[in-house]
């Protein structure tokens, strides 16, 4: 693959649009509390509606095809998550365990739901392949790696504050809560769609596809708009989360598409998915509960200035693991 290609058609375009957003949050056109509005434009209408269609459009052989893919997503990516909870849990003496959740929360988790489709497509092409890429790993990321991380965020807490009340919720409510987003049981139900058999109508397609193809674009504005409120303090911590995400899980998830013997073009593409930057669900719930913001966003605008050279960089590397395997 070109890294030319890869560099002006999927790097370059969302510099542009997130520099733009950065821009226009500076000079005061939107604010953080217009980034969030954005976000949920996207996670619960645009992102979903891409999902759904690209992915009813697919068949059961490619369902089948991509067992692998959801197996190695989801050991890949809940390995690294609870490593960077377990090192920054232990080996950092200041650290609470939620200090550790929140770290886990967004150098564990890559920011697919906001990125994928937007770095994805440009490289590998609009496909229903690329869809339930996206829609596999934001499963892993949003129904496990968010109630885990929300799981043991509270159980600090408690132990910090034992009469809180907002401490003390069921374990449970997090996996149904994620389960109840659309951007979760959207693909689950297009999933289903295709293995019952169902013809999916290609006249309703251009009714999803219109918000569908908002989804990239006010994405990554969004997260312009984001990181133009954000206080950068750059610290070791910070570092380690960039490392630890764009190097670490990129590693592990090839290593182990390679042992599982992954189809190559799927394992490049989720290799790719790995090396996103950290989640910004992840800074959007350490504001909410007051709890390692600096260190976390400093860490994600690390990774998101990082991801430009890692990016092409993992390309390359997993052509060679795969040529070389």
């Amino acid at each position: 693959m070109n890294i030319s290609h890869v560099i002006l058609y999927a790097i370059v375009p969302i510099i542009v649009v997130m520099l733009a957003g950065f821009i226009a949050g500076k000079k005061g056109a939107f604010t953080g509390e217009d980034a969030k509005k954005f976000n949920k434009v996207v996670l619960d209408f645009a992102l979903p509606a891409a999902l759904f269609v690209s992915i009813v459009q697919a068949s059961r052989e490619d369902l089948v095809k991509d067992i692998r893919l959801t197996i190695v997503s989801t050991i890949g990516i809940m390995a690294c998550f609870m490593l960077v909870y377990f090192v920054f849990r232990y080996c950092f003496k200041k650290n609470t365990g939620a200090d550790a959740a929140v770290s886990a929360l967004i150098s564990g988790s890559p920011t697919i739901g906001f990125l994928g489709f937007a770095v994805l497509e440009p490289i590998f092409g609009t496909s229903p392949s690329v869809a339930l890429v996206v829609a596999i790993v934001g499963i892993v990321v949003n129904a496990i790696g968010i109630p885990v991380g929300l799981s043991l965020m509270n159980a600090s807490l408690e132990k910090q504050n034992p009469n809180a009340q907002k401490n003390k919720e069921s374990a449970w409510k997090p996996v149904l809560h994620a389960l109840a987003q659309p951007v979760a049981w959207a693909p689950i139900l297009a999933v289903i769609w295709v293995v019952i058999g169902i013809p999916w109508p290609k006249e309703l397609s251009p009714s999803f596809d219109l918000i569908a193809k908002a989804n990239a674009s006010m994405a990554v504005f969004s997260a312009g708009i984001t990181l133009s409120a954000i206080k950068i303090q750059i610290n070791w911590q910070a570092v380690l989360g960039s490392i630890m995400k764009m190097i670490v899980m990129p590693a592990v998830v090839l290593i182990l598409g390679l042992l599982f013997k992954m189809d190559p073009l799927n394992l490049k593409m989720l290799v790719v998915a790995a090396a996103l930057p950290p989640a910004f669900s992840g800074i959007i719930i350490a504001d909410e509960y007051d709890t390692y913001v600096a260190t976390g966003t400093s860490s994600l605008t690390l990774s998101v200035i990082l991801f430009i050279g890692f990016c092409p960089l993992w390309i390359w590397l997993t052509n060679l693991a795969i040529g070389a395997f």
